[in-house]
């Protein structure tokens, strides 16, 4: 799994800024009872990424994204493979 500081230094480089507010964001429940490691499925998909764009501005998109991918792609996942599209598409697609 990336960490945070990973996800981060990511931002950084690609983006100029560490985001770090995006990633805190879209990471918040890995740290529940309930999710953990399936903490994805609530917000690493499209919905996610213009929730985080209402949330903290249209720059937001672009850092979700790249945040999503880098976390799909230690599932398994690749470019030629659907981008989930919500909840219920990430776990119908086999992601978690």
């Amino acid at each position: 799994m990336s960490t945070f500081d990973e996800h981060c230094r990511e931002s950084i480089a690609l983006f100029g800024k560490p985001y770090d507010e995006v990633h805190l964001w879209l990471d918040e429940f890995h740290a529940s009872a309930q999710y953990k490691m399936r903490h994805r499925r609530v917000r690493h998909h499209e919905a996610g990424i213009k929730e985080a764009i209402g949330l903290f501005g249209e720059e937001a998109g672009p850092v979700a994204r790249q945040h999503i991918i880098s976390d799909l792609k230690q599932e398994g996942w690749t470019e030629q493979d659907p981008f989930p599209r919500d909840e219920e598409h990430y776990v119908r697609i086999g992601l978690f």
